[in-house]
Formats: C-alpha cells, sequence, structure tokens
C-alpha cells in the first residue's frame, strides 16, 4: 500500500511540473509576442520622427532660400 502511496504521491508531483513548465512557456511567448510589438512600434516612432525632421530641414532651407530672394 505504501509503494502505491508513493508512486500516486510521485506522479501528481510530476504532473505539477509538466504543468509549470507548460505555464512558463506560455508565459514567455506571451513576452515575445509583447516585445515584437514594441520593437515595432519603436521602429514606426523613428520612421516618424525621421520624416518630421526631414520635413523641418527642407522648411528650413526654403525659408533660406526665400530670404535670399528677397535680398
Amino acid at each position: 500500500m505504501s509503494k502505491f502511496v508513493a508512486a500516486l504521491v510521485a506522479s501528481l508531483l510530476a504532473a505539477c511540473g509538466v504543468e509549470t513548465a507548460g505555464t512558463a512557456a506560455t508565459a514567455a511567448a506571451i513576452k515575445k509576442q509583447e516585445l515584437e510589438q514594441g520593437k515595432n512600434t519603436m521602429r514606426e516612432a523613428q520612421q516618424k520622427i525621421d520624416a518630421a525632421a526631414k520635413q523641418v530641414e527642407v522648411r528650413a532651407v526654403e525659408a533660406r532660400s526665400a530670404d535670399e530672394c528677397t535680398k
């Protein structure tokens, strides 16, 4: 009887470990997805910043050009 109880306890503990590993794998997959979304958001923000900086530069050149024409 005690061997049966020991086997039962061992199988229950093993099942608990499998569940924990599955939960950890799911959490890791979610974190990976969040990381990818963060990278995409950062890439899009950098593209918008670059476009705005280029627009400012173009306007500055146009302003200097217009200023030189009025002299």
